[in-house]
């Protein structure tokens, strides 16, 4: 199954994600940038299919999500087809609440770590 990467026709929604950024998107935005974590390329606001994912990293097929209010009760079924669709393609998808991204970075930051895998090399 082909994966379709960053479709023309959610540019300018990705494009506007990135501006209109959250506080918690921010912060954690500000440490996984730059292969700051363990040399791991993110990439914001990346779309896969019909999706955009807050926060991937192409190299181990790892998509972070960071989640308001919204998401524990309007948004929680859009949330798990979504999911369900990102795992057909063998991505990974965390998710984690905008509080815990604000007032405890490192804990997420290590149970991202804890999903970093480099992948296997190619024979």
């Amino acid at each position: 199954m082909t994966i379709l990467r960053n479709k023309t026709g959610l540019k300018n929604r990705r494009r506007e994600l990135r501006k209109n950024f959250t506080d918690a998107e921010r912060k954690l935005w500000s440490r996984l940038r730059n292969k700051q974590l363990f040399g791991f390329k993110f990439f914001r606001q990346y779309s896969v299919g019909p999706y955009i994912i807050d926060f991937y990293c192409p190299s181990i097929r790892l998509g972070v999500e960071a989640d308001g209010s919204q998401h524990s009760t309007t948004r929680k079924i859009y949330d798990e087809r979504r999911t369900r669709y990102l795992e057909q393609f063998n991505i990974v998808v965390l998710r984690f609440w905008d509080n815990d991204i604000l007032k405890n970075t490192d804990g997420v930051l290590l149970e991202i770590s804890r999903n970093l895998t480099p992948p296997a090399p190619s024979l």
